[in-house]
């Protein structure tokens, strides 16, 4: 192996320890404040300046390197850095503003994102939301310094920002116990700073110069506020749907923020793992094709990639239903995270896992567009989405509370992903989708008879190890093994050609690494 290949593993496992950290985070939190006020409030409010900058920062990412590229070939190194710093003045600038805004208006901004919260909940939220406001700043100038670095095809420093922020909010959780809540809100704070303290030195060295500079008649500024426009609105509809889901939420029993945002983030660190590499891969290559006209390579590599997510995908959803309780008990169940909290959390972590398939396949499909040069199609996808997931809100929230919302979700993911197939199919003509629908249902098949076989095994191996930490541990991982095996023999059975592809994907990663290195 290379020492760019090496290279390339040593980034994959880097991004997995970072998502192991980041989890870890949310087990100390739990076990910590458990389900309850606190963790409401805390997720509530943090998600504020998430929500704020989310579509800015997917703007930035997606056209800044480009146009940076594009200045640095046309008109130098000098031109493309007081481009950048342009930017970052801007940047800069706008979040200095909204972060004094959320200063005055901070009760109505609050009640926007949680219009359920009133009391004791209200009056703390609030507090809460002045210190956090501030982390816009932090958020916007890394987002910016994140580009650069990857511009510069530094990728393992912006995956290793995590490292220090979830390091220092761990602290302050754990000193919160002792010297109360507001602590891990400072903490959180100043984690969310250690971003950009830790990212300025590599940008530097890598040739950043910080010198603010503002020009907004700059050319290059105009086209990179039309080409985000699409992506702008379409990551912004999504943060609604959180909003939304958030807002309702607040309106729940205490402690349903809390299932839902720790429910979520077992799903996000599955999708990270399993979805990420495969797209990564997947993007440069739809991108050349796309560029080349090669049609039926291109239609391929759709048939491929969407293949690989749907057999990596669909037994992780059944499994995650069938185990959801296990795994958030032998995740979360200690301290003051009790027997309530993990039934909380494990009935929405089943509901967002039916849409597990879903998340994936949007980001393949999303791409495929982007590839050419369509980012119209899944901005007007993203409203629907949006629109659906709201009407579902209001139906299922009145019938089955927290779980409710998670489904909705779920079942929105769904459908707007047919409908981005169906406006795929009509853009481009057939690409193989037949292909596509046979696996689904080969790969539902297996994963169904697996998810028997789990539930019997686990069932099986409790009996005989008990029910405490290590017999809990040994019984999922024995259930997960008896899984891996029984979907694997299915799905040699039923003969699904791409079985092959997942390897075959995961080793190009490595090798398109090498390539940009």
């Amino acid at each position: 192996m290379s020492k760019v290949a090496k290279a390339a593993v040593g980034l994959m496992i880097v991004t997995i320890l970072s998502k192991i950290i980041g989890f870890a985070r949310e087990q100390v939190l739990s076990f910590v404040y458990g389900a309850g006020m606190y963790t409401d409030i805390y997720f509530a409010t943090m998600n504020i300046p998430n929500v704020i900058f989310a579509a800015i920062g997917a703007a930035l990412s997606t056209t800044f390197i480009p146009l940076y590229c594009d200045i640095n070939a046309n008109l130098g190194e000098k031109e493309s850095l007081k481009f950048t710093n342009n930017i970052l003045t801007i940047v800069f600038i706008i979040c200095i503003l909204i972060a004094m805004l959320g200063l005055v208006f901070t009760e109505p901004l609050l009640k926007i994102f949680a219009f359920g919260f009133e009391g004791e909940r209200l009056a703390i939220g609030i507090e809460f939301t002045r210190i956090l406001i501030f982390s816009v700043v932090f958020i916007g100038i890394s987002n910016v310094l994140t580009a650069y670095l990857q511009v510069k095809n530094n990728f393992t420093i912006p995956g290793l920002i995590s490292f220090p922020q979830n390091i220092i909010v761990i602290i302050s959780i754990l000193l919160s116990a002792k010297y109360g809540p507001y602590v891990l809100v400072w903490g959180t704070l100043i984690g969310i700073s250690s971003q950009v303290i830790f990212q300025l030195p590599f940008a530097y060295k890598s040739g950043y110069r910080l010198k603010p500079h503002i020009d907004l008649k700059d050319r290059y500024l105009k086209k990179m506020l039309i080409l985000t426009g699409p992506v702008l609105v379409g990551v912004a509809v999504n943060q609604v749907n959180i909003m939304v889901d958030k807002n309702l939420a607040s309106l729940l029993p205490e402690g349903s923020i809390s299932a839902l945002n720790f429910a979520d983030r077992l799903n996000s660190f599955i999708l990270a793992l399993f979805i990420t590499s495969i797209v990564a891969v997947i993007y440069p290559m739809l991108s050349k094709l796309s560029h080349e006209d090669n049609k039926e390579k291109f239609s391929e590599y759709i048939v491929k990639s969407s293949n690989s997510i749907i057999l990596l995908v669909i037994p992780i959803s059944i499994g995650a239903i069938v185990l959801s309780k296990p795994i958030v008990k032998l995740l979360f169940e200690r301290g003051a995270f009790d027997a309530s909290a993990t039934l909380m959390t494990a009935s929405a972590l089943s509901m967002y896992s039916i849409g597990l398939v879903a998340y994936g396949l949007r980001d393949i499909i999303n791409k495929v567009f982007y590839s050419l040069q369509d980012t119209k199609t899944p901005m007007i996808n993203g409203a629907i989405a949006m629109g659906l997931n709201i009407v579902l809100n209001l139906i299922f929230v009145k019938f089955m509370g927290h779980k409710g919302l998670a489904l909705a979700t779920s079942l929105s993911a769904l459908i707007c992903t047919f409908l981005l197939f169906y406006s795929l199919r009509k853009k481009i003509g057939n690409f193989g989708q037949e292909k596509i629908l046979t696996t689904a249902i080969k790969a539902l098949l297996s994963a169904v008879l697996m998810g028997v076989c789990v539930t019997f095994a686990h069932e099986f191996i409790i009996n005989h190890t008990g029910v405490g930490f290590i017999g809990q541990a040994i019984s999922i991982f024995g259930s997960v093994l008896v899984g891996v095996i029984v979907y694997g023999i299915f799905v040699i059975i039923l003969k699904i050609e791409e079985v092959s592809m997942i390897i075959d994907l995961l080793t190009k990663k490595i090798k398109i690494t090498e390539k940009i290195s």
